[in-house]
Formats: structure tokens, C-alpha cells, sequence
């Protein structure tokens, strides 16, 4: 677990997903921007081409350009909550065993410490550390390269508490709605079904049973603006266990339904399961019909 300067206790705002989307009205969303929820699987997916990557390539196209990205991903999971303030965030190549051009690549994305600040204030009284010592790790850039490849927009990243429950979770991505409004493109990245610990490295091997079990449970709520039973997975029996045997590659999909408005519908934007243990579905939030 990555840990930033934040502090071990929080303040906690209390509430949780109640009986679906809380915020906003019904109607057209406007100026409002999309919210992306993306499995970005192994590191590899951002030198490959293959039915994951070529999707986020296409969804670019169809993508206003933001203002400025806030990212929430999986690999910065730590004690407090901390928001990346630096002018130019460091690529971070968080991983091992890879090839070399992997190691080589560079997303040279700015930072918008202006955003940070704004973030810091929209969740108080949650305490989020301004820091200067991460960056943007792979679970960031290996969905940017493909969804806006010149690294020209502007990056942020929110570190997810570990210390935290997932209604919190949610509950922090319910606030951080009015950023939709803003111009900021809010990104989860993770991946529904995560267990290394079964993981097949060979390409086309069949998911596990339960693997495709749990990520069609959670397909199927997330479509259906069925919340509660989403934040509250770990009520979904061995398959859910199996499938999130540690949270934090779940989590920033609870950000991402939090953001969710009243009106608005959730989209596949890819679907499938690699290795047979990591699943690849992918969500958009207000981003139309498919």
C-alpha cells in the first residue's frame, strides 16, 4: 500500500448510497461531462492493441475534451485521503517483470494545482493532503495513452483511503459531482474482478465461473442504478469474495456510481475478462446510448 503524508485519522462525513442517486435533477445533462469507470487490466494493455484498448480508442473520438482529469485509481491506495498538487506529475512505472518499452513509455501530462485545491475544498471536512511525491501511476496512464495520447489535458489524481468503508467511497465521489459542471472529466480505474492470485497469463484462456458470475452481478446493477447492493458487495457471497479479494481495484467504481445524477444512464463501453481472473468491464456515466 502506497502511502502519502495524509493522516491515519479522518474526518468522516456520514451517509451512504440510500436509495439511489442522490444529487442533481432530472433532464439533459448540459455542460455536464461524462464519468468513466475503466478496467485497465495488466500494464500491458498500453502497448497492446486488442479489443479493450481499441475500445477506448473509439470512445476518445466521441469525448468533449475536458478542462482538466481527475483520476481515481487503484494503485494509489493509502492511509488518509491526498490529491496529487504538483505542477508536472512524475510517470510512475508501479510494476515489475515487464518488457523494457513498457518502462520506457512516459505520459508528460501536466498537473493542475488549482484543481487540488478545489478538490480539498469540495470534500472538507474529509482532511486531503496536498501532495508533491506521487504522480501518475499505470492505473492513470495506461487509459490516458489511448484516450488522449498528446498528454495535453491537464491530470489530477485522488488516492483512495484504505481505512475507509466503501460507503465512504461512495459518498466522496456524491460530492465531487459539481466537478462534472466544471469542465473535469472524473475517471475511475480499476477492475471489477481482480484475484492475482489465480491469474492465467495465457492469452484466450476461459474466466473462472465465478469471475463471470460476479462481473455480470455487477453489470447488471450498475446498468440498473442499483446501488446499495454494489457498495455493499461484500453481501454477495463467495463470488464476490472470490472476485475483490482485496478492495482497492473495486473501489473507484463506487466513486463513479456515486457522480451518477438522477435522469442519467450507465453504458457498457467494454466488456470481457482477462486471464481469467481480471475483469475488463468498463462504464460510462451520462455518456448517451450505445
Amino acid at each position: 500500500m502506497s502511502e502519502s503524508g495524509a493522516a491515519a485519522g479522518q474526518s468522516r462525513r456520514s451517509g451512504g448510497p440510500g436509495g439511489g442517486p442522490p444529487h442533481g435533477s432530472p433532464g439533459g445533462s448540459g455542460g455536464r461531462l461524462p464519468a468513466l469507470f475503466i478496467g485497465h487490466g495488466s500494464p500491458m494493455n498500453a502497448l497492446t492493441d486488442n479489443t479493450y484498448t481499441r475500445s477506448l480508442r473509439a470512445h476518445a473520438l466521441h469525448l468533449q475534451r475536458p478542462r482538466a482529469i481527475l483520476s481515481i485509481s487503484a494503485h494509489w491506495y493509502t492511509r488518509g485521503t491526498a490529491v496529487t498538487a504538483m505542477q508536472a506529475p512524475k510517470t510512475i512505472h508501479d510494476f515489475g517483470g515487464f518488457p523494457q518499452a513498457l518502462f520506457d513509455m512516459q505520459y508528460p501530462a501536466p498537473g493542475d494545482p488549482q484543481l487540488a485545491r478545489r478538490v480539498q475544498g469540495i470534500l472538507e471536512p474529509v482532511k486531503v493532503v496536498a501532495d508533491h511525491a506521487w504522480g501518475l501511476d499505470h492505473g492513470t496512464w495506461q487509459v490516458l495513452v489511448h484516450l488522449f495520447p498528446d498528454a495535453s489535458v491537464p491530470v489530477v489524481q485522488l488516492s483512495i483511503d484504505a481505512t475507509q468503508s466503501p460507503a465512504f467511497h461512495y459518498e466522496l465521489g456524491r460530492r465531487l459531482a459539481p466537478l462534472r459542471e466544471e469542465g473535469v472529466l472524473i475517471m475511475g480505474s480499476g477492475n471489477v474482478v481482480h484475484n492475482l492470485g489465480v491469474l492465467n497469463w495465457k492469452d484466450d484462456v476461459p474466466a473462472y465461473d465465478w469471475a463471470v458470475r460476479f462481473n455480470d452481478v455487477v453489470r447488471g446493477h450498475a446498468l440498473g442504478r442499483e446501488h446499495v447492493p454494489l457498495v455493499n458487495y461484500e453481501s454477495l457471497g463467495d463470488d464476490a469474495r472470490l472476485s475483490v479479494p482485496t478492495p482497492e481495484h473495486y473501489l473507484p467504481l463506487l466513486y463513479i456510481l456515486g457522480l451518477q445524477d438522477r435522469g442519467e444512464s450507465a453504458v457498457v463501453l467494454v466488456d470481457g475478462i482477462q486471464n481469467a481472473s481480471i475483469s475488463m468491464l468498463s462504464v460510462v456515466i451520462g455518456g448517451g446510448e450505445r
